[in-house]
């Protein structure tokens, strides 16, 4: 229970890094050697594991609750049906709203670890 406890405050990392890698095999399937930018997304997230930093953390947890929000409110607009999309578009909300959700739980989980003072 302690190991669980002690690697816990790295799962919100490991996941922001896991949709990055996801993100990034994604396109670059499509567009080649153009994909390769979206790593240096990861940048911060990888320092944060390897040495964490308290003000770091405290300030990608509030970008992301604040881009989770602004995907909440579109997410919610299109379940809504206030813009109309296509066929496709709707096919992929279902995996949309797991992505959305588990962006703000995480953002929020940074939070908490920065105001607890994990590190």
């Amino acid at each position: 229970m302690q190991t669980i406890s002690r690697y816990s405050k790295f799962i919100p990392y490991l996941y922001f890094l896991a949709v990055i890698i996801y993100w990034f095999t994604d396109v670059n399937r499509s567009n080649g050697i153009t994909a390769y930018p979206i790593l240096l997304f990861g940048i911060p997230f990888l320092w944060q594991l390897i040495r964490p930093n308290e003000k770091l953390n405290f300030s990608l947890g509030i970008i992301f609750v604040c881009l989770s929000s602004y995907m909440i409110l579109a997410y919610l607009s299109d379940v809504l049906n206030i813009v109309s999309l296509s066929y496709e578009t709707k096919r992929f909300l279902i995996l949309g709203g797991f992505f959305v959700i588990g962006n703000f739980v995480m953002a929020l989980w940074m939070i908490r670890n920065s105001i607890k003072k994990v590190f």
